[in-house]
């Protein structure tokens, strides 16, 4: 019997990824450890309140996991306090891997970010520098070489670590959404130029992504998700705006006018205000991530945006209604 734990499972990837691993019959028992129970069920799915900031009991499950997918962090900015991202992102990337090594699992799955490059105005691949600006990145980097050191422990092991884009597609309520819906409201408006790329992660590709580097050989992968090619941020809002037949202006707004603003309404709102100054720094900030990896190893890219919007009305239609 194959099994697997999955760490952050009740989340956004975990949740799709169960689905998709027990869909295609990879695993007959999957576990979710996650500091929240899911707010779902299937056949073959158990769970546990686990949180990785502290040692992971070596009982999760009664079997040897075949794989460990580590996708448990803090991620969301703003929203925590900077030593937030270290004491979470670290401590649980070295608790899930004493536990990948005392229950004797030899196959690592670890979700990093490409928030590990920082801003990424040009071409931005597996081989550019690091140079993280955020606690967020600042945390996630590091935590992969604790992952890489848990590799080197034995000549057996695989490793693959994922640097995704802004994940997006049925079901979240995330950036993506928000803007689709937006227009479709007809009160969109974006800071920066409509020349700025901007890199995202359908999910079902990401999904793709997964098994595809999982089937391979390599004792080490670390590859960038992002769908193939990076669009410019004009390029997305004009073909959402074709897609649900919106005909109303998309306003662009000097990041220089916007932040102020911004500043403004978080000090008369609070953390009640949508329009957050780091919000509206990172909307303005170009993510021109390259999948580089998955290019050299002839992976096939299904989900161009405009693709990836006509797929996903076809999984979850109530997303578009107006």
């Amino acid at each position: 019997m194959a099994a697997c734990v999955i760490f952050g499972g009740a989340g956004y990837i975990g949740t799709h990824l169960t689905k998709y691993l027990l869909s295609t019959q990879q695993f007959d028992h999957v576990h979710l450890a996650d500091i929240r129970e899911p707010d779902w069920q299937m056949e073959n799915v158990t769970s546990s309140i686990t949180d990785v900031r502290q040692p992971v009991p070596t009982d999760l499950i009664a079997e040897q996991p075949t794989w460990i997918f580590n996708f448990a962090a803090i991620h969301r900015e703003p929203g925590h306090e900077p030593h937030e991202y270290y004491d979470t992102n670290l401590a649980g990337a070295r608790n899930v891997c004493d536990y990948a090594e005392a229950v004797g699992c030899e196959n690592v799955f670890f979700t990093s970010s490409i928030s590990v490059y920082g801003p990424t105005v040009g071409p931005t691949s597996e081989e550019s520098r690091i140079c993280p600006n955020s606690p967020y990145g600042g945390s996630k980097y590091p935590a992969e070489v604790i992952h890489e050191l848990w590799l080197a422990g034995d000549a057996g092991r695989r490793l693959i670590i994922c640097r995704p884009g802004v994940v997006y597609g049925p079901g979240d309520p995330g950036n993506m959404l928000r803007m689709i819906r937006a227009i479709m409201r007809g009160y969109f408006a974006y800071p920066g130029s409509p020349s700025l790329h901007k890199s995202y992660a359908y999910i079902y590709g990401l999904l793709e992504s997964i098994d595809f580097t999982m089937r391979r050989d390599e004792r080490l992968i670390v590859y960038n998700y992002v769908e193939s090619p990076t669009e410019p941020l004009g390029n997305i809002v004009s073909q959402t705006k074709a897609f649900v037949g919106s005909r109303a202006p998309v306003l662009r707004i000097p990041k220089a006018l916007l932040s102020p603003v911004a500043s403004l309404a978080q000090l008369v709102l609070g953390s009640s205000n949508p329009i957050h100054p780091v919000r509206v720094r990172k909307a303005a900030m170009s993510t021109h991530i390259v999948p580089g990896v998955l290019q050299k190893m002839g992976f096939e890219f299904r989900y161009p945006y405009l693709k990836s919007l006509e797929h996903w009305r076809t999984v979850a239609p109530q997303d578009f209604e107006p």
